[in-house]
């Protein structure tokens, strides 16, 4: 996500300092901010607040793991702020024969820590001989730094994070115009191609909870895209696959917005006491596609500010120093 985006954004300056104000040539779109309007997310989660960083993180006493557990097979984890002010979502979903870890997060194993360790002693002991599968939203460091504390482990398997490696684990044959599925046993996920804000950026329906997993495709924040027409394909994709199937809630990756419509936290934010939820929902999703559809696929000069996230395309710079950290990443 934004881990790597640094470097672009020093480079074209793109940074800031504050929080940024909606100016009158950057108006939100689709505002749904008023007294009349119920709260945008639907509140499917229980948890009201996330461990959110502390002002001066040497004082910062709050576990390298937050740890939700919606239910006995779905547990949500977010990692400690002053660790890494990316801050980012892992998912896990337990199946009766399987177990699916999605994303691995941005603390790798130089640290004394273990994901696997800690994931094992978080999720029923019933669970733990089941078949791993670790898999990802797409292959940015800051979702897959903790994949080595996991390899040579027992029943577990890695997905790989090239085009042919996605392609192949799930066994698409139309890649991005099919879904693929992946059976946990009585949970089947649908595995939806989201490019766009990377090449191969997926996204995951679950039918238990009813969540579309999306990643750095969708979520509460500032949404760096690298192919606007492929972003663009994507999010109508989705939202074909809204009008047939009921979703709850939408579940990104990250929480970067503030609770103020329109606002975000900056890049680095190690304290964020004013975040928004997790949460985003179906009707974000069409209003992001409705006003993409305005763009007829062509990317605009700046940045779409919605109230509850912020959608800018990567100029020519920022995407060929993304395709130079990409080409030395593999």
């Amino acid at each position: 996500m934004r881990y790597i985006l640094t470097l672009l954004l020093l480079l074209t300056v793109l940074g800031c300092n504050a929080f940024p104000q909606v100016s009158d040539n950057k108006k939100r779109l689709n505002s749904n901010h008023d007294d009349n309007t119920p709260p945008h997310h639907t509140r499917v989660l229980s948890k009201k607040q996330w461990a959110h960083g502390t002002e001066n993180c040497e004082d910062n006493q709050e576990p390298i793991l937050d740890v939700y557990q919606h239910d006995v097979s779905t547990f949500i984890i977010r990692q400690n702020k002053c660790l890494t002010f990316e801050a980012p979502f892992i998912y896990i979903l337990i199946g009766q024969n399987k177990i699916v870890v999605l994303d691995t997060g941005d603390i790798d194993t130089d640290v004394n820590f273990s994901l696997y360790t800690q994931i094992k002693s978080t999720i029923d002991l019933i669970h733990q001989d089941k078949e791993w599968l670790v898999i990802h939203t797409h292959s940015h460091n800051d979702h897959l730094a903790g994949d080595p504390d996991f390899s040579g482990r027992k029943n577990v398997s890695i997905a790989g994070t090239t085009s042919v490696d996605v392609q192949h684990f799930f066994g698409f044959k139309n890649w991005p115009n099919e879904v693929a599925h992946l059976e946990l046993g009585k949970r089947k996920l649908t595995i939806i191609p989201t490019p766009g804000h990377q090449e191969e950026a997926i996204s995951i329906f679950d039918p238990s909870t009813q969540w579309l997993l999306t990643g750095d495709s969708l979520y509460p924040g500032k949404i760096y895209i690298k192919n606007w027409q492929a972003y663009s394909k994507s999010i109508r994709r989705l939202v074909n696959f809204s009008n047939q199937h009921e979703i709850k809630a939408i579940l990104g990756a990250h929480i970067e917005m503030t609770n103020q419509p329109g606002q975000y936290y900056p890049i680095g934010t190690q304290y964020q006491p004013n975040e928004h939820p997790l949460t985003l929902s179906v009707s974000d999703l069409k209003k992001l596609n409705f006003t993409l559809e305005k763009y007829q696929e062509e990317a605009p000069d700046n940045e779409l500010i919605f109230d509850n996230f912020i959608v800018e395309p990567m100029g020519f710079l920022q995407r060929t120093i993304s395709d130079i950290v990409r080409f030395f990443s593999a």
